[in-house]
């Protein structure tokens, strides 16, 4: 084995689930130094939601190392995929999404992920580009190459199936499509979470059936969210946006379970085993405290996303906010005008919650604080009602534990 396949393997190997199969990775490598010719790299992402968080940058830092090692990337946008929706770990029909909030999603998507890919490395593809071209005669013989028998060996198909949950048939294609994206564009590797690899292995299947070399496969592990419990999701409100403000993003970082903080500088650091592996040690000894470790590791991800400048200034809010329980200065202000002002409606407006639902839980919660800073010393009012009637005058505006927004009231 050449010295460069060695060096390669161990850096692409870290972190993965599966690998389907190394020995054809090693083939594929070796070929690839022998001729000069880079491997071409693929991972697709259906845009169902407009923003990335640090479960998807699993994917995308593996991809960045195949970068690094001279390879080409493609990252897929499945504009036309995702209309059908991945039923991939659902227990019902996913809503079809329109083509509107597809290509807006996408278009969020583009932005994002050079924040960790090279730019000039990457090439980024749409799978309408050959899927609104395929004639119904080419769908039918692309539905020929696998059987129904196959697919329902899927788990979550023979689950709904078991439970008597209807499977509608644009729902069994949708594997076939996303193995169809492999023949486009003749991969070499594919990557995906565990939770793709049915599909992905269908890829390998219709690739050979079009004649192709079966592509690798690498699967890496669904990252778990703040709850430390589910895969990190939006729609659970258990995630990390990679555009969030430095401070909200250090503040979420830091209430993750002391556990989880390994998989996390595993998965989403630079810092190498042998470093991690000695923090762990020293953690276990009681030579370094598991706070000072995640304020490292909050600091370090805030910097690959922002700049080790706001990466510091968040930890320093942070300390003085949640440690010397100060009022924060890097926050956003906003001007209103004094009157009624109703609750729900306001923080959504803000962003500061998805839905007027979870602003009304959080006043049932007692999770809303309100501080006049006129007075001397500042009054704190905790918010019980979803109207209240605000005077002219600076507040500090507190939303569950880590979000703030300063009103200037006229």
């Amino acid at each position: 084995m050449l010295e460069e396949t060695k060096e390669a393997l161990k850096i692409l190997k870290r972190g993965v689930v599966h690998l389907i199969e190394e020995e054809d990775l090693i083939c594929k490598l070796e070929e690839s130094y022998k001729s000069k010719k880079p491997l071409r790299i693929k991972a697709g992402f259906d845009p169902t939601a407009p923003d990335l968080h640090l479960g998807h940058t699993v994917l995308l830092r593996k991809l960045k190392q195949f970068q690094d090692l001279g390879h080409e990337v493609y990252f897929l946008i499945g504009d036309f995929t995702g209309m059908i929706g991945d039923p991939t770990g659902r227990s019902e029909t996913r809503p079809a999404l329109t083509k509107e909030e597809v290509l807006k999603n996408a278009q969020t998507y583009r932005e994002q992920v050079f924040k960790i890919l090279n730019p000039d490395k990457t090439k980024v593809v749409f799978n309408s580009h050959w899927f609104s071209k395929m004639t119904a005669e080419e769908v039918v013989k692309l539905c020929a190459k696998y059987t129904v028998a196959r697919m329902l060996e899927r788990e979550d198909f023979k689950k709904r199936l078991e439970s008597g949950i209807p499977i509608n048939i644009h729902e069994l294609i949708y594997p076939l499509f996303q193995a169809y994206d492999s023949v486009a564009l003749e991969a070499d590797v594919e990557l995906g979470g565990t939770d793709q690899l049915f599909n992905l292995l269908i890829g390998r299947d219709i690739q050979k059936e079009y004649g192709q070399e079966p592509q690798v496969i690498i699967t890496l592990p669904l990252l778990e969210g703040l709850d430390g419990v589910q895969k990190m999701s939006k729609s659970l409100g258990n995630y990390v946006g990679i555009m969030e403000p430095p401070f909200e993003m250090y503040g979420k970082i830091m209430s993750i379970p002391d556990n989880l903080m390994w998989k996390y500088y595993e998965l989403l650091t630079e810092f190498s085993t042998e470093e991690i592996e000695k923090m762990k040690e020293k953690v276990s000894k009681d030579e370094l405290h598991p706070k000072e470790v995640k304020k490292r590791l909050a600091r370090t991800l805030v910097s690959y996303f922002h700049s080790e400048k706001e990466a510091l200034e968040a930890e320093e809010e942070f300390e003085r906010v949640f440690s010397k329980r100060e009022a924060p200065t890097l926050i956003p202000e906003v001007e209103l005008s004094s009157g009624k002002l109703w609750i729900p409606g306001f923080l959504k407006e803000q962003g500061l919650v998805k839905s007027n639902s979870e602003a009304r839980r959080l006043i049932s919660q007692k999770a809303l604080d309100l501080t006049f800073l006129n007075l001397t010393p500042s009054k704190v009012e905790t918010l019980t009602q979803e109207e209240i009637f605000i005077n002219p005058g600076i507040y500090l505006l507190k939303v569950g534990k880590k979000k703030f927004l300063k009103l200037k009231v006229i």
